[in-house]
């Protein structure tokens, strides 16, 4: 049986925790054995299925726009906390044998844990039977203007790992668009197609859902001004007829949450996300959501007519390149965030209600099975299989 040591660490929003447990699940299905280190904070939605969860002294970022990471009690993470973590992520690693290491974003993101991260690499070199190291990651990364940073990404990647799974289909849009240095890992860097629910998820009941116009913020933690300005824009009327629904994440901020209670009257439901979210978007009139990787598949899934208001604080740009490529093939209308108000918004789910049904989109979506596929094939594979090139750094 493969043993997997699969490690996740998310800071804000939910979207990597839950394209982390779908391949989780794939994996078990395959027949692994999966251990996820987990350093996020706990979250109730995640549903790694049968892997066994590790978790680690948790960490998130301070605030939407990064500007600092904190711990469990919300004080920024200091040195004596990032050696009591590498301890703790050590000692789970030493705890048996692995046959694969995943590490999930690093190196093409979570710099902010090298601190545990490389000496976690090396250990796995120092090793009598060495495991395999894999890289997962999103098909968009934000933006990096430091040619630097790009590099020491590329040359990690190269050193220390054996495979890159890259979750998109480059038919759609390549790695490659983001890190175009990406392009030197070659026979590397696989695309497992995009990393989708099942269809066959819980449907709403029968009288719920229908002509809505469906508001969603995926976790939460981000989500505050487009709940805000759905809330007004609803209130407007300059949407008749159309009864809203605003779906709050588990981090949405509680403050927030009362205050969209105290103001809903007829017309607008404002009420937790909902596992069943994939049927009210098959049965809605228009969504309005961010562009998260996950929402964006949802959405796509349901082939519903869609307003994207992409998050783009802390010089974030991996949503906005996300909604202007689904807007240049008809696919969303999009508001950048800096641009969102009452007004906007009306006027762009005014224009999605307008607008044609979205064309079809034929894309890769069979990444979870495709990313179990790669891992087991790897920790079925012999030793030997680093490059002359590996070093440790």
């Amino acid at each position: 049986m493969t043993a997997v040591f699969f490690y996740v660490q998310h800071l804000l929003g939910i979207g990597h925790v839950r394209r982390s447990a779908l391949i989780v699940r794939a994996l078990a299905d395959a027949g692994a054995d999966v251990s996820v280190v987990y350093g996020g904070f706990p979250d109730t939605a995640a549903d790694f299925g049968a892997a066994h969860v590790i978790q680690l002294p948790p960490a998130r970022s301070a605030d939407i726009r990064f500007s600092a990471m904190v711990g469990e009690t919300g004080a920024a993470i200091d040195d004596a906390w990032k050696a009591a973590r590498a301890d703790a992520l050590t000692r789970a690693f030493d705890a048996r044998p692995w046959d694969v290491l995943v590490t999930e974003t690093y190196p093409f993101g979570r710099n902010q844990f090298r601190f545990e991260l490389q000496p976690l690499l090396q250990r796995t070199r120092d090793l009598d039977r060495p495991t395999r190291n894999v890289a997962s990651v999103r098909d968009i990364l934000v933006a990096k203007s430091d040619a630097g940073r790009r590099r020491r990404m590329v040359d990690t990647a190269a050193r220390w790992y054996d495979l890159v799974l890259v979750h998109g289909d480059p038919d759609i849009l390549p790695l490659t668009a983001t890190l175009p240095e990406a392009a030197e890992l070659g026979g590397r860097l696989q695309y497992t197609g995009y990393v989708t629910p099942s269809a066959d998820g819980p449907e709403p009941p029968e009288h719920e859902g229908h002509g809505d116009v469906v508001v969603s913020v995926g976790g939460g933690a981000a989500g505050a001004s487009l709940l805000a300005a759905a809330m007004a824009a609803q209130r407007s009327g300059a949407v008749p007829e159309r009864h809203w629904r605003l779906l709050c994440g588990p981090d949405t901020p509680r403050d927030l949450v009362d205050r969209l209670h105290a103001e809903s009257g007829d017309g607008v439901t404002v009420e937790p996300a909902r596992p069943d979210f994939a049927g009210l978007l098959r049965r809605c009139a228009v969504s309005v959501s961010q562009a998260g990787y996950n929402t964006v598949m949802d959405l796509l899934a349901a082939g519903c007519r869609s307003v994207l208001v992409p998050f783009s604080a802390g010089g974030e740009t991996e949503q906005s390149l996300r909604a202007d490529l689904l807007a240049a093939r008809g696919l969303a209308t999009v508001v950048p965030e800096q641009d969102l108000t009452p007004a906007t918004l009306v006027a762009a789910v005014n224009q999605a209600l307008e607008g044609s049904a979205p064309p079809p989109l034929t894309y890769r979506h069979d990444g979870a099975a495709e990313s179990a596929r790669w891992i087991m094939a790897a920790g079925a594979e012999d030793g030997g299989r680093f490059p002359s090139s590996a070093a440790p750094l």
